[in-house]
Order: structure tokens, then C-alpha cells, then sequence
């Protein structure tokens, strides 16, 4: 009770500042929450798939990813599918290799999408804070210059503390922002170069096939 007694007294102390400190910091927790579902339902989704795709993938069977494709919602089997039905109407690598890269570009705005909010909401956070203390100090002088000098030194003491809540708020907020923006930069990382990894496999699995073929031919 008592931990929860100094919270309000300190953000009724930090003065007009320390509210919209505080809803930058629902804001920004409301949006870490939903990223954070979102890039973990895709990551899981595209876990199964890869489980799945694998076997095609290394035996460069078009026809079965594209099976897994038709039943599947995985931005990896999309991809996939995307450079197979590529591959049916032109041979060249190339062409394969930007039908996919367009359907990764593709799924790269969704999965960050809203994530470079929180990188923004933690540096507004961090200059309200500064601001908010910039205006307490400039009060508390005001005040002080006014004041009977025995209390000078008590009263500014008190004024230049509580005008530090609100950058000690500013910062409570920040930190944790930019700790959840890492982490999520790095699962869309992840998610992304998985997808490109597949693909290149796939490439190279149908290269070699046809390396064979020819080889086959040749011989």
C-alpha cells in the first residue's frame, strides 16, 4: 500500500508534465503488446511451414510447395509459391529471385509496422521529462525570489526535487521503449532472414536440379 501511495504522490508531484509522459507510456505499452502478438503468431506460423516445406525445398518440388501454399497462410510458403509460379513462365533465376523478394519487401512493411513509434514515443518521452524539469526549475526560482530568505534554501531544495520527477518519469518510460523496440527489430529481423534463407535454398535446389538435367543430357 505504501509503494503504491508514493507512486501517486509522485506522479501528482511532477506537475502538468508527467501526463502526457504517462500516456506516451500506455501508448507505447499498448502498441509493444499487439506488435509483440503479431510478430510471434507470424514466427510461429512460418516455424510450421519451414517444418513442412523443407523436404520440397531440397528436392526443389515445385508442385508440393505450391500445394502447401494453397493451404497455408505463412508469408514463407507465399513467398515460395510466388517464385515458383515466376519459374513457370520465365527460367531465369533472376526473375524467380525478385518475385519472391517482392512478396519479403511486402510482408516487411506489415511486420514493421508501428514498431519505429516506440524508438519516437521514448525520445518524446525523455524530452518531455526534460522540459517539464526545465519549467519546474524556472518556477521554483521564480518562487524563491520572492520568499523569505531563512526558507530559501528549504523551499528550493523541495521545488528542485519535485521538477526532477518529471525527467526521472521521462526516463522510466523511455528505457523500457527502447528495450521492446530492440526486441522487436530483432524478431522482424529474424522472421525476414528466414524467409530470405528458404529462398535461396530453394534456388539453389532447383539450380542444381537442373545442373543434373543437363548433366544427364550430356552425358
Amino acid at each position: 500500500m505504501d509503494f503504491i501511495n508514493g507512486i501517486v504522490r509522485f506522479l501528482q508531484e511532477g506537475g502538468v508534465f508527467i501526463y502526457p509522459i504517462a500516456f506516451i507510456l500506455v501508448l507505447g505499452i499498448v502498441i509493444a503488446v499487439e506488435r509483440w502478438w503479431f510478430l510471434r503468431s507470424v514466427y510461429a506460423v512460418n516455424q510450421r511451414a519451414m517444418a513442412q516445406v523443407q523436404p520440397a525445398v531440397a528436392q526443389a518440388d515445385t508442385r508440393r510447395i505450391l500445394q502447401l501454399a494453397e493451404s497455408s497462410s505463412a508469408p514463407l510458403l507465399a513467398m515460395l509459391a510466388s517464385g515458383v509460379n515466376r519459374l513457370r513462365s520465365s527460367s531465369r533465376r533472376e526473375d524467380m529471385e525478385y518475385a519472391m523478394e517482392e512478396v519479403v519487401l511486402e510482408y516487411s512493411l506489415r511486420l514493421q509496422k508501428r514498431t519505429p513509434f516506440l524508438a519516437t514515443l521514448a525520445n518524446v518521452a525523455t524530452l518531455l521529462g526534460l522540459l517539464g524539469t526545465i519549467m519546474g526549475l524556472i518556477a521554483a526560482f521564480s518562487a524563491v525570489a520572492n520568499a523569505d530568505p531563512s526558507e530559501k534554501a528549504s523551499l528550493l531544495s523541495s521545488s528542485i526535487s519535485v521538477a526532477m520527477n518529471t525527467t526521472a518519469f521521462g526516463l522510466i518510460t523511455a528505457i523500457p521503449l527502447v528495450f521492446v523496440h530492440a526486441l522487436l527489430q530483432g524478431k522482424t529481423a529474424s522472421i525476414i532472414d528466414t524467409m530470405e534463407m528458404v529462398g535461396i535454398k530453394l534456388m539453389n535446389s532447383i539450380a542444381k536440379q537442373a545442373d543434373g538435367g543437363s548433366d544427364d543430357k550430356a552425358a
